[in-house]
């Protein structure tokens, strides 16, 4: 199979899909990686490691997008890139369509096959291909949060670990899932008094089990809780997450009008539409904005801070799958792999993920329809 990778091209994202050795890798199985000049020069990956590793370096993307079976990218494309995919070539990345109509209309227009990392599942009910992300976002959502909360930048001026004799930072975290559970390892590192609000009680008990209870507690997370911590707080970090669909707003403008004056809100669930109510999407560039003096970082892709890392926390997890989609194709991959086949988000102009159709009002079509076998 002829692999595509395209330089990304979103505001501040240095990410790549594949590494050099991921194309070694790919060689290996006896495929083809087309990589576009620079795509990882960013974070230390130049063309010259890609060729020496098998890629072809390709400097138009037009020609990638052409030519290749598969589409390999870290974030959803940008509309200039849903333009050049093509009825039957493979997509696979971060989608996030639920919270992206515009998008997911291009794509179905297209006629791509479209595997969304954020939806593929394991035996567990867990999300592999998201969680390496969810722990690279979770521990910077700490980092940004701490940095806002200066005063020269917007915050209240509290350290996150307060000094002897001065309390800590009250620091909330709404989703004990991957995200809010190394927020809470940063933070609680960090000195800060944590409060997950967490709503499964057996979630609950394992995070009492792998957190240290010293400065870290959870607690199941009913309306009042939510409103009692959140108000009180200095830092509150969205991270709650229904796979495929839009988050829920836990946290209303009203609350945020109650909360105190500079304190900084993270809502790591931007990119499913956020879980704050005042959140609006913003960028590397512009990454804040405020509401009833608090500071809100709605970043879309906030890994891309620490993009070396993020790149290879990736590429680890999303590997063994870009290997077997482009060694067997995406029927046979999907067919064979119930999990996998969550992946599957749209086919050929059809909307195959019940909850992206659900949340944009769209006919859902099985991916049985495509693929055979049970749904």
């Amino acid at each position: 199979m002829l692999i595509g990778v395209p330089k990304e091209i979103k505001n501040h994202e240095y990410r790549v899909s594949i590494s050099p050795r991921g194309v070694r890798e790919l060689n290996y199985h006896g495929h083809q990686v087309m990589v576009q000049k620079g795509a990882g020069e960013a974070i230390g990956f130049d063309d010259l490691y890609y060729q020496e590793s098998g890629a072809l370096v390709i400097e138009n993307v037009e020609e990638i997008f052409e030519r290749s079976d598969m589409i390999v990218k870290v974030k959803e494309p940008q509309p200039e890139e849903c333009q050049m995919l093509r009825e039957g070539q493979i997509l696979f990345a971060y989608l996030h369509l639920a919270a992206e109509p515009k998008m997911t209309d291009a794509l179905i227009n297209s006629g791509c096959i479209a595997i969304a990392y954020e939806t593929v599942t394991d035996d567990a009910g867990n999300l592999p291909l998201l969680a390496p992300m969810s722990e690279v976002a979770g521990r910077v959502s700490i980092q940004v949060g701490s940095y806002f909360l200066q005063r020269g930048n917007g915050g209240r001026g509290v350290l996150l670990s307060g000094v002897p004799g001065v309390e800590a930072a009250e620091v909330v975290i709404i989703g004990g899932g991957v995200v809010g559970t190394n927020a809470a390892i940063i933070a609680g590192g960090m000195g800060a008094n944590v409060t997950i609000l967490e709503r499964s009680l057996e979630r609950i008990r394992q995070l009492e089990w792998r957190l240290p209870q010293n400065n870290i507690k959870s607690i199941y997370a009913t309306v009042e809780a939510v409103e009692d911590y959140v108000t009180k707080s200095d830092l509150v970090v969205g991270a709650v997450l229904v796979p495929g669909a839009s988050a829920p707003k836990l946290v209303t403008n009203d609350l945020i009008e109650k909360m105190q004056k500079g304190s900084v809100v993270v809502d790591v669930a931007i990119d499913q539409g956020g879980c704050i109510e005042s959140s609006r999407a913003t960028t590397h560039d512009d990454p804040t904005f405020i509401v009833n003096d608090v500071v809100h970082y709605c970043v879309t892709n906030m890994p891309s801070a620490a993009a070396r890392t993020a790149t290879k926390s990736l590429e680890n997890a999303t590997l063994p799958y870009i290997v077997d989609l482009a060694n067997n194709g995406y029927r046979s991959a999907l067919k064979d792999n119930t999990n996998f086949r969550k992946g599957l988000n749209l086919c050929r102009g059809r909307v195959t993920n019940e909850a992206v159709a659900n949340d944009l009002n769209h006919a859902y079509v099985p991916p049985s329809t495509f693929l055979g076998g049970n749904s």
